[in-house]
């Protein structure tokens, strides 16, 4: 079922048990939208080529993206896409240090794995939310969310984990996604995680072309109708550089325009590189659709 909003004629899905505790923090996904940052101890990241790649210059970008405005940081130790496997322990060394190095920062922190023996470590370590991007390719990976107070991320994608799947095929990708994603959360399910602590994530770019990415952008709202809280990772992905002819790097504008038009069709969590100009994006989109008061106000008041 879709709702209005008083302030406004555009309709927005309705989200089951909307308002979230996470981290201790309280999220009213009706009425509001989480920006959350990126920190990838990765030598090899696709986007910032292993600037964060040292514990302390991850700790200190985590922190500007904090000063940012940022509501949650996602951790991550072994980029998505193909290649060598990152030994466990390796993966775990990269990322439990920044996740202990945020406790008690007042922010989410979540941790970008497909490994559940990394996502048990980085949760005893503090991580409230583990984002696997395989969509619980591990069965055991729902058993040890299930285990915790940790809310678990469920992300389409098509091969298995640092698996190439060149030219993917959908008959339609919108409505493919659609039953991976459901068909993921049962199985989530009955490992024991709870609905109210499951988000989704379409996985815009992740085994998919440019035209599969923009019309999953162009059709978010079938994914949001789908009841829960949807996050959207589409910042410097290539499905905005080919739609632009724009290199990684210039890419900001194209993916704050990608971010909105997701979050006008019900998105509530967005995973942003460039934090500052997301937030500003984010809260004045909140404003527009009546979600928050200005700031202040004085233009022609007087």
């Amino acid at each position: 079922m879709n709702r209005t909003t008083p302030e406004t004629a555009l309709t927005l899905p309705r989200i089951d048990a909307p308002r979230r505790v996470i981290g201790g923090r309280t999220f009213n996904f009706d009425r509001e939208v989480a920006v959350m940052a990126i920190v990838n101890r990765t030598p090899d990241s696709f986007y910032d080529q292993g600037a964060t790649f040292a514990l302390d210059a991850s700790v200190v970008a985590a922190h500007r993206a904090i000063a940012d405005g940022a509501d949650w940081i996602d951790i991550g130790g072994a980029k998505f896409a193909p290649g060598p496997a990152v030994p466990i322990e390796q993966e775990i060394d990269r990322v439990v240090p920044v996740v202990e190095a945020l406790r008690g920062s007042g922010v989410v922190i979540s941790v970008d794995t497909f490994h559940p023996a990394v996502a048990a470590a980085s949760i005893a370590a503090g991580a409230h939310v583990i984002n696997d991007t395989t969509g619980v390719h591990d069965p055991a990976m729902a058993e040890i969310v299930a285990d915790s107070d940790a809310t678990l991320v469920i992300t389409h994608s098509l091969a298995a984990p640092r698996r190439p799947h060149p030219a993917p095929h959908y008959d339609d990708v919108v409505a493919d996604v659609s039953e991976f994603l459901l068909a993921r959360v049962d199985r989530a399910m009955g490992r024991g995680v709870l609905r109210e602590r499951i988000i989704i994530d379409p996985g815009h770019d992740l085994n998919k072309t440019t035209r599969h990415s923009l019309e999953l952008t162009r059709r978010l709202g079938e994914i949001t109708a789908l009841g829960l809280p949807t996050l959207v990772a589409v910042s410097n992905k290539d499905f905005v550089g080919e739609s632009l002819d724009r290199p990684r790097g210039e890419r900001v504008e194209g993916s704050l325009a990608a971010m909105t038009v997701c979050i006008l069709q019900g998105a509530r969590i967005v995973r942003m590189h460039n934090v500052r100009a997301a937030v500003d994006a984010v809260r004045m989109t909140e404003a527009i659709l009546g979600f928050r008061e200005p700031a202040y106000e004085r233009h022609n008041l007087a």
